[in-house]
């Protein structure tokens, strides 16, 4: 299997129906694990650099979803409830029945949204980096990403590892990652595996709308929670940026313990851009908790 990084331990879980997980965990410091959710089509390494840092102070888990690098796929739909399914199997496959902190970037941010609906009691804090919302996921815009997904497994059946990997990080990453970081965080990410995993999930993402919604306006449990949003207005956002950044904050004006926060400079991949800013993040919402 991949090595996950330096200071990161790979481990595999079986779920109740067989499949095997890939869980990368760091930290042994006592309190609440910190557990990260990646977006659509990442795998565990995108968070390689910003889980090292937080695992100096907390217990950290990240995980390669079904599909995904070290995990098996899945023959069901990838819809939402279904991860979430696997989020809650996977935790419970580590022992790790205690409250967590969830962070979830892009498509991340449904995934801990419904998990936190069905399992309150098992959420300490929330951080949303940067996370997607029905209101900017119309069917229209769902329909393009698992097209552009299909694309790009296409791009990496034929080679085009660094055209995946331009297309990525076309912000740049910020010179404290490190470049075997960045190289493994490519080799997890420019794969055809990976772009047919996100394809999948992509291909359900009409459905989770209604359910997006209901979450929403449900509102998150009473614990702390921050939406950590881009400042960075990017190509093709100059119209729907604004719109994001104020839909975010109306749920977070909604939220008994919510606040936003803006990441000036950085664009949608706020922990390659601005690290910092998110593992600070994290730390602030950690050192609330008894």
């Amino acid at each position: 299997m991949p090595d996950p990084g330096l200071g990161l331990t790979e481990q595999h879980v079986t779920l109740p129906d067989g499949r095997a997980i890939r869980t990368v965990r760091a930290g042994q410091a006592p309190g609440p694990l910190i557990v990260f959710e990646a977006g659509m089509s990442a795998p565990a390494s995108s968070w390689i650099h910003t889980q090292r840092e937080v695992s100096a102070r907390y217990r950290t888990l990240s995980y390669d979803r079904a599909g995904y690098v070290g995990s098996d796929p899945d023959p069901h739909d990838r819809t939402l409830d279904r991860i979430v399914d696997d989020l809650q199997a996977t935790l419970d496959a580590l022992g790790e029945t205690e409250p967590v902190v969830l962070v979830g970037h892009s498509w991340g941010g449904p995934i801990i949204r419904v998990f936190a609906d069905r399992y309150p009691d098992r959420v300490a804090a929330m951080v949303f980096v940067d996370a997607t919302l029905a209101e900017i996921m119309a069917t229209r815009n769902a329909k393009v990403a698992a097209r552009f997904l299909a694309l790009m497994g296409l791009v990496a059946r034929f080679g085009g590892k660094g055209l995946i990997r331009k297309q990525t990080f076309r912000n740049g990453v910020a010179p404290e990652i490190s470049a075997a970081d960045v190289e493994i965080m490519t080799r997890d990410y420019a794969n055809q595996r990976a772009m047919r995993a996100g394809s999948r999930e992509a291909a359900q993402i009409a459905s989770a709308l209604p359910v997006m919604r209901r979450v929403q306006a449900k509102g998150t449990p009473d614990v702390p929670v921050v939406c950590l949003q881009a400042g960075l207005v990017e190509r093709g956002m100059a119209k729907w940026r604004p719109r994001f950044n104020q839909y975010t904050q109306d749920l977070m004006d909604a939220a008994p313990r919510g606040r936003m926060v803006v990441a000036e400079g950085a664009g949608h991949l706020v922990p390659q851009e601005s690290p910092e800013i998110v593992r600070e993040t994290i730390f602030g919402v950690a050192e609330q908790l008894p």
